[in-house]
């Protein structure tokens, strides 16, 4: 009896050396060619060890070809082993198997390209919308969120009291006030209506953990919290529960993905169809009973 993992990491080996098969033109040389190396009946060309280093950073062209060449004798005399050492129904059972995998990585790469032509990546705010209503039941939290803005100051923080009148005003003048004073900050967030994890906040400000986040970081809560690396102003826009109901803006991404999955996996289903409708017309496809 084989042992199974055995043959897994022999076919692992043999796909890796047998893909070389692939290459064997790209490796044989004719009259204009300089050999470089030799392996049984394997040769390595001068003009492909340069095509490879044009496509790569070479700090030691010297090494990097030592290098090269060792890799790819190594890989021909495993190869050359595999075929002369292999029972021959395990070759045959590795040959389907590249040759399938072949066979999967060129479809799949052409499907690609005829879908990303066609494929519409735009989602419309209402499609969104209407998707995230159908689908609310499946977009609950499991973690809390916020909308909060911050600002981190020196503890002995001058003009503090207009700082805070700029903070907690609602007035564009506030805004542009407290946005041309960010060199004179430590840290900062100041868009509220983004929707933060909780935890997010707690790694932000040493002054909010585990232990006091639910009850400092509440709904129109505005704090002035002090530790040893300096003085924070936050304010709380609004919160979210774990259990409730993601926001639409927070779950945006997803429903994009979403929405764009579904179209690419109806619009493989069209092409794959087309395809074979367009052979049996064209008598490239029969089936015969």
């Amino acid at each position: 009896m084989r042992i199974k993992n055995t043959r897994v990491v022999v076919f692992l080996l043999f796909t890796v050396v047998s893909l070389s098969i692939v290459s064997c033109r790209y490796f044989k040389s004719d009259n204009t060619e300089t050999i470089v190396a030799r392996v049984n009946n394997h040769t390595l060309s001068n003009r492909t060890i340069e095509d490879v280093m044009a496509k790569n950073v070479v700090s030691d062209s010297a090494a990097f070809v030592q290098n090269y060449i060792n890799t790819w004798a190594t890989s021909q005399l495993l190869l050359d082993g595999a075929l002369r050492n292999l029972p021959k129904e395990d070759q045959e059972e590795f040959e389907a198997l590249v040759s399938s995998y072949r066979s999967d990585l060129y479809t799949r790469f052409y499907k690609d390209a005829l879908i990303n032509k066609q494929l519409d990546s735009v989602v419309s705010d209402s499609e969104a919308m209407k998707f995230y209503e159908n689908n609310k039941v499946n977009f609950l939290l499991n973690e809390p969120l916020v909308q909060f803005k911050f600002i981190q100051v020196d503890e002995d923080y001058q003009n503090l009291k207009l700082l805070k009148s700029y903070f907690i005003g609602t007035d564009e003048k506030d805004k542009y006030a407290l946005d041309s004073l960010k060199f004179q900050y430590k840290n900062f967030f100041l868009n509220d209506s983004v929707w933060i994890k909780r935890r997010v906040v707690v790694d932000q400000i040493n002054a909010i953990n585990k232990e006091n986040a639910n009850n400092l970081l509440k709904k129109t809560n505005f704090l002035q919290l002090r530790d040893s690396l300096g003085l924070y102003l936050v304010t709380v826009k609004s919160t979210l529960e774990r259990g409730e109901n993601a926001p639409l803006e927070y779950v945006r991404p997803t429903i994009n993905q979403i929405i764009k999955n579904k179209r690419k996996l109806a619009l493989i289903q069209k092409l794959e169809k087309e395809i074979k409708d367009d052979a049996i017309k064209n008598k490239q496809f029969e089936i015969y009973n």
